[in-house]
This record gives C-alpha cells, structure tokens and sequence, in this order.
C-alpha cells in the first residue's frame, strides 16, 4: 500500500504550514538556486496583462493558497486593481504576508483564511483568480476549480500554475544515493492531484481554457550546505529521526556520505489561462 501524500494528507498539514520559517527557508534555498525560468509571479502579471481584455481597470483580483504573499504583492504592485484579496488555510503564513504587506506603499491587499473548496467571495465578484501551486494540496481539485469558476465575473481570467510530476527528481536520486531515505526516487510525486499533464484537463473541466504555457526552470545548488537548507523541511522525503527540520544535522550528514559538489535539478512550471464558459450555470 502507498503511503499517503504529504500534500493529501490533513495531518501534516500543521507540520508543513505550521511555521512559516520552514516554508520561507525551503522557497530561499531554492529560489538561490535558480538559474533558468522566469519568477512566476511576474510571468502571472504577463499573462494577465495578454490574455484579460482590461488588465488596467482590473477590480478584484483573488491569489489562491498566497502562502507568504509573495503573489500578490507583486500583482498589487505590478497590476494595481482595486483589491488583491489573498486567501490561504495556513495562520502562519497569513500572518507573514500581512506583515510583507506593510511594507508596499498604498497597497489594497487584504489576507484572509480560507478553504479553496467554498471561496468565501461572492459570486462574479473576482476579475481575475490566481491559483499558483496550490491545486494539487486538494484530493479534488475539480471542486476547486468549480468555485473559481463560480467567483470569476464576466470577461474574467483564471491564471493556474503547477508543476511536473518529474520535478526534482535529480534530488531524489541524491538523497537515495546518500542513504537518507534509500526509497526517496520511488515515492509518488508530490504532484499527482494538479500537475502538468493533467492540469488543462482539470481546467476545462469548468472553464475554458485559452492558453497553456510550460517552461523549464533549473537550479543549481552550489553544494551539500545548500541541499540541506532546501531538503530539511521537505515532506517528501522519510528522514531518520532528528534531521527533519534540522539543516545543521543534514548537512552534516551529506558531509558524511557524499562529496561537497553542486547538484543541477529542473522542474517544469505550468501555466494555464482559462475564462468563464459562455452557456454554463455561474
């Protein structure tokens, strides 16, 4: 039997979210690995900017599971609607994003919490829903994408953002290789409810969908130090006792087994661009 999903998985969810300094080390770690691929949120911003046919007048934009509020700081500032209302299930990173917010100037950003399964915005009321990384923490993202549906008025545009279910898997390998989980490239992706494959198809499911887009994007980390930042808070992998959340004692542990050597890794990002469907129930 396979064990459950992390990002499936209600239990861990206080594990994962719970303390938004894991989720903001594991994001720096990676995004100083970048090196290939455009930042997501501005490649949001573009699209809207392509695809919406007012993207200058835009009222209220929703960012769907905005973590830290990385999104939809940079849509407020980039598209400047009247409101960006971002909604997350975690306290924790609410709590961070309210605070980043301070610090953009006339900023309309209002975070609230929320279930992506019953969007608490009435419907029609959104010109734009933004949901980046976060379809595939839903068993049934389906429904998810049903209620931005409902939420999206008239001539609005659905942004969806995901990744591929081969993402990292130069990571995986590593972390076999180094015995820290020996079964660490046979475990299902973290990915499978909203991927890349799969992610028009769950779109059209509600919306139509008018634009796909897929890019590589690559990281190197420059050595085991690095690795541990990035590997310490990540739910995929079954690390023996003490070195989960512990980048000290990883890497340490990396040190032991491994040459201190930079590790390539990609993953690919998908973005889908949908719009209401003319003839469906709201």
């Amino acid at each position: 039997m396979n064990e459950p999903n992390p990002f499936l998985d209600p239990a861990r969810l206080q594990e994962l979210y719970g303390h938004a300094s894991r989720l903001a080390g594991r994001t720096s770690a990676l995004m100083r690995a970048k090196t290939a691929g455009r930042p997501v949120p501005e490649t949001i911003v573009s699209l809207v900017q392509t695809h919406h046919g007012q993207p200058d007048r835009l009222g209220v934009v929703l960012d769907i599971g905005c973590g830290r509020g990385t999104s939809s700081l940079v849509i407020a500032e980039q598209l400047r609607p009247q409101c960006v209302v971002g909604l997350d299930a975690a306290p924790s990173l609410l709590a961070q994003a309210r605070e980043r917010a301070k610090e953009l100037p006339d900023s309309r950003v209002d975070f609230v919490e929320g279930d992506f399964h019953d969007l608490p915005l009435p419907t029609g009321s959104s010109d734009v829903v933004v949901a980046a990384f976060c379809l595939y923490h839903s068993p049934h993202p389906r429904n998810v994408i049903a209620q931005i549906a409902r939420v999206l008025a008239p001539g609005g545009l659905a942004v969806l953002v995901t990744k591929g279910l081969d993402s990292y898997q130069e990571m995986d390998q590593l972390v076999a290789s180094a015995g820290l989980d020996p079964r660490a490239d046979q475990h299902d992706s973290l990915y499978t409810a909203a991927h890349s494959g799969n992610l028009a198809d769950l779109a059209a499911s509600s919306l139509d969908v008018i634009a796909v887009l897929d890019e590589e994007h690559v990281f190197t980390f420059d050595g085991n130090d690095h690795m541990a930042q990035y590997l310490a808070t990540n739910p995929k992998y079954d690390l023996a006792p003490g070195l989960y959340g512990n980048p000290g004692a990883l890497a340490a542990t990396l040190h032991e087994f491994l040459p201190d050597q930079p590790l390539t890794t990609r993953s690919r990002i998908t973005f889908v661009v949908a719009q209401p469907s003319e003839g469906r129930p709201a």
